[in-house]
């Protein structure tokens, strides 16, 4: 009796599709460890794989998937536009989900990507600490059926893609206003569940106690402009009005979060930087249009874009990089005459 791809598949615990991607030489790949098996299983039973089939499974889709937070944010369009360029002239198209930073929303936009038998997903957002394991299963799924994943941020086991350092950055950032003559300190944290956020603030705070120094205040909000400009605005609403004020260096985990505080700010009757610096993180595009120009870190953000587009041309290359950024001190950051 003729052996038959199903029986290969059985013999080997896989599906029929992931034994089919192995033996007939598709772009998705399966796992190294899946591949292996699949074919010792083939090479037991005998199995030789048909040339049409063979064919056929080679075809790619010549679709990407990227999949962001929030794309009206500067820092994921910037991204976005860097993945399309790495994909150049491949002929691939890129199709976008934006969550609205909704984990359930993040789940659904990978599902609609597997349906359409996208040849890899490009994951760019930043982590929760509570992460729904659905996701991880789905992701574990597209990779032994053939699929790539690459993430940009915080990385994922069995997945490629690009590490941002943000603690080493950070603390970069705080050397360089400490140097700089910066002592007092306020935290603008963000949401402590995401671990972009969580890693900025450890990574700042972590500086400021090895050089014998601490945040005055930790603030947290949500991770977004509305949320830092609600988040100061509480917070000087609690200061005291009597209280003499010295200057004080406000540290945002992101310039989104930057531009709300310098509008909380502004609203209370303070100046930048003047009575109050701020510093942001990421350097994005947009900040060349603010007054004062906003001290903050430095992040390639259209490169990071560019080498994961062409991290999926790689068809199955899981090798990862890791980036940090560069501090920048700006205007919003200088010190009063009489503190330097």
């Amino acid at each position: 009796m003729a052996i038959r791809l199903t029986d290969v598949a059985n013999e080997a615990g896989v599906s029929l599709a992931t034994a089919s991607r192995v033996l007939n030489g598709s772009a998705r790949k399966p796992a190294a460890e899946i591949s292996d098996r699949v074919r010792a299983a083939a090479e037991k039973l005998g199995y030789f794989p048909n040339a049409q089939a063979q064919a056929l499974a080679r075809a790619s889709t010549k679709l990407i998937g990227l999949v962001v937070r929030d794309i009206a944010d500067p820092y994921f369009s910037t991204i976005a536009r860097g993945v399309q360029r790495g994909l150049g002239d491949s002929g691939t198209q890129l199709l976008l989900a934006s969550t609205d930073s909704d984990p359930e929303r993040e789940i659904e936009a990978v599902k609609a990507f597997m349906s359409q038998r996208t040849d890899a997903i490009i994951l760019s957002g930043s982590r929760a600490l509570s992460e729904d394991d659905g996701l991880l299963r789905l992701i574990e799924s597209y990779q032994d059926n053939g699929g790539q994943i690459v993430v940009i941020g915080q990385p994922l086991a069995s997945t490629g893609g690009i590490h941002v350092d943000n603690e080493t950055t950070s603390e970069n950032l705080a050397g360089e206003l400490i140097r700089a003559g910066h002592r007092k300190f306020v935290v603008l944290a963000g949401d402590e569940n995401l671990l972009t956020s969580r890693g900025r603030a450890q990574g700042f705070m972590a500086k400021l106690k090895r050089t014998g120094l601490v945040a005055v205040d930790v603030i947290h909000g949500a991770f977004s402009r509305e949320g830092a400009y609600m988040a100061m605005s509480d917070y000087l609403k609690g200061c005291e009005a009597t209280e003499p004020r010295e200057q004080v260096c406000v540290f945002c985990v992101s310039d989104v979060m930057a531009l709300g505080a310098i509008r909380a700010i502004r609203e209370s009757g303070l100046r930048v930087p003047q009575d109050i610096a701020v510093v942001g993180f990421d350097d994005i595009p947009t900040l060349v249009d603010v007054t004062p120009s906003i001290s903050t870190a430095r992040l390639p953000l259209e490169e990071i874009g560019r080498w994961a587009g062409e991290m999926v041309l790689s068809h199955g290359d899981a090798r990862k990089m890791v980036v940090t950024g560069t501090p920048v001190l700006r205007e919003s950051s200088e010190l009063r005459a009489e503190n330097r």
